[in-house]
């Protein structure tokens, strides 16, 4: 990756050689999920982390306060239309330069703020590959405290197979043409884990891509190469359509990435996922593989 080459991901040697590109703006999307009880999890924003250490020039974005329905009843639900434009604007994401967005836990959060400005018709947006962690091994710059960009003038215009809603899940059970995929673990998706999201198990027909079998021991994306491979055991790469979920719509990202990358012509994220899946008994689960 030593170009911008427009399939999601760009390298440290890339964003090091462009740190003082006006034409370059760099987000920290850090998020924690904290395990909490009642479960699964207690969201905190990942403001202390960069405040502490960031790499030169980025802003932060608080995806759980910023870029989500704090109206809506479930979690990071996506902002649509003049209040996405709006929050996007305030945060200096302009859709005229080149967005960079990084994270300095799982690169999950890099890739829901990756494909809510994709799926806003953003031009130029990129995944810091293998992360802060990754910037901060190779001995590159960070910088503490507070950064922001000027405010942006956004218009949204919104990718029309971007997302998928609950009535777009149902209907693709029993279809030959849609496959839906199930980011989370494997022990999440066949039941047999401890952690569940109300209910155990995995959406009806869906199949199986953890997002963590999608990196290396570096922490990198896997090659096109192994990616293939992994979608292709599952019939994804095959499919006119695919629908990927999770527990919230934040991890399948990562598999939404992966299949842009692999030249998947429509991909789409569930984004209430198992967390609104769950709250109704009459829609079908399964267990096992």
């Amino acid at each position: 990756m030593a170009d911008w080459d427009g399939r999601g991901l760009v390298s440290t040697a890339w964003l090091a050689d462009h740190l003082d590109d006006p034409g370059v703006r760099i987000f920290d999307a850090t998020v924690h999920l904290r395990p909490a009880q009642p479960g699964p999890y207690r969201v905190e924003s990942g403001r202390a982390d960069y405040e502490a250490g960031h790499i030169p020039g980025a802003a932060f974005v608080d995806l759980a306060r910023d870029l989500s329905d704090a109206s809506a009843a479930l979690g990071f639900t996506r902002l649509k239309g003049g209040a996405l434009a709006a929050a996007l604007g305030a945060a200096g994401l302009d859709p005229a330069l080149r967005i960079v967005c990084y994270s300095t836990s799982t690169p999950m959060w890099a890739t829901r703020l990756w494909w809510i400005l994709r799926a806003a018709c953003f031009p130029d947006v990129a995944v810091l590959d293998g992360g802060f962690a990754r910037w901060s091994a190779e001995g590159r710059p960070v910088e503490s405290g507070w950064r922001t960009y000027p405010p942006a003038r956004v218009r949204v215009t919104e990718r029309p197979d971007a997302w998928a809603d609950r009535d777009d899940v149902l209907a693709a059970i029993g279809d030959g043409g849609i496959c839906t995929l199930n980011a989370l673990p494997a022990g999440v998706h066949t039941g047999e884990a401890d952690v569940s999201y109300g209910r155990k198990g995995h959406i009806k027909g869906s199949r199986n891509v953890p997002y963590a079998a999608l990196l290396d021991a570096d922490g990198l994306y896997r090659s096109d190469e192994d990616l293939r491979v992994l979608f292709g055991a599952v019939g994804a790469l095959e499919s006119p359509r695919v629908i990927v979920y999770c527990g919230g719509g934040i991890s399948a990202t990562m598999d939404a990435l992966a299949l842009v990358r692999l030249g998947r012509p429509s991909v789409a994220v569930y984004d209430g996922s198992m967390s609104e899946w769950t709250r109704d008994p009459d829609l079908p689960m399964e267990t096992g593989a």
